[in-house]
């Protein structure tokens, strides 16, 4: 009679134990998200990414037509830095759209924008922008223009694999992408323009929209 009342026992031992097990491993995955929360940044904004394409795309066109139909050219300035103001007022929408629909996001979740994981992917993002934004003025300023859109491209795309550690992992592969066509851009000089705005528009859009679908549409 003492058997069955052992092998109860030490069946209710067993449970008792994958009950516990299930507990710690529960918590544990607890712990690691938090870890997670807090050494990286996930409020990046897809709609963001959709915009900067956008502005890109829009962007390559006036250039397109500047270079190629003397359109929307100022006869007194060079045409070289009405592109190059031209690309700064792209640079600047997409900085403060950025900002601006990153900032909502985090508000509307309750979290704070400057925390440990932003900072990080921030340094880890700028080192190779502006080191390869210096060796894109020095290029310029020597009157070598070829370089200007596989530079863009494969510095853009470095700081995006950089900063990936401390973000989403779809910028990883969005910095590969570039990369890519960074190199071909270098191969194939006379469409440069062509392939910056693959990378910066048609890039930038698919990348916003999967963004979106994926992480914002089911939060709102």
């Amino acid at each position: 009679m003492k058997l069955p009342e052992n092998i109860f026992t030490l069946q209710l031992k067993v449970l008792s134990n994958m009950k516990n097990t299930e507990a710690y491993l529960s918590e544990i995955k607890e712990i690691r998200q938090m870890m997670e929360q807090s050494s990286r940044f996930l409020s990046l904004s897809g709609l963001s990414g959709i915009l900067i394409g956008i502005y890109a795309l829009a962007g390559a066109f006036i250039a397109y037509r500047m270079i190629y139909f003397q359109l929307f050219v100022v006869s007194t300035f060079p045409v070289i830095y009405q592109l190059a103001g031209l690309a700064t007022v792209v640079l600047i929408l997409s900085l403060v759209t950025v900002l601006w629909l990153t900032y909502r996001r985090t508000k509307e979740s309750g979290k704070k924008i400057w925390n440990p994981g932003s900072r990080a992917m921030c340094i880890n993002l700028a080192v190779p922008l502006v080191s390869g934004g210096i060796l894109i003025l020095i290029f310029v300023s020597r009157g070598v223009f070829d370089i200007v859109a596989p530079s863009c491209l494969v510095f853009y795309g470095l700081a995006l694999v950089n900063a990936a550690k401390f973000t989403r992992q779809e910028i990883f592969y969005m910095g590969l992408f570039q990369i890519v066509l960074g190199i071909f851009a270098a191969l194939f000089p006379g469409m440069g323009l062509l392939f910056w705005a693959t990378g910066f528009g048609v890039i930038h859009i698919i990348y916003g929209t999967v963004m979106y679908f994926r992480y914002e549409q089911n939060t709102k």
